[in-house]
């Protein structure tokens, strides 16, 4: 099974589940660092708001940096489940 493989989504209901997931997870991500970016813009028309804007996009960088390590998490998980699947495949095909 190669890594970021569009097809691996595809080789079992198991992973399916598990890409639905993950998709969950990176929709809330994506969401949660784009809505604090518009809320530390926002902040930024009062000078008086500036240091809660900066938190805002220090915030939403680290959700923005979480979303590549989701990608390889869910690879990883990818991986996992798919080397016990074969393991067990080629056992069932043993005499």
């Amino acid at each position: 099974m190669a890594l970021f493989d569009p097809g691996n989504r595809e080789k079992s209901p198991r992973h399916a589940a598990l890409y639905a997931a993950y998709e969950i997870a990176f929709t809330f991500v994506d969401f949660a660092a784009a809505m604090l970016f518009v809320v530390g813009s926002v902040l930024f028309f009062w000078k008086s708001y500036e240091n809660p804007a900066i938190w805002c996009f220090v915030i939403g960088s680290l959700f923005f940096l979480m979303k590549p390590a989701l990608r390889l998490a869910r690879e990883l998980h990818y991986l996992a489940i798919g080397d016990v699947d074969d393991i067990a495949a080629r056992l069932k095909d043993e005499p």
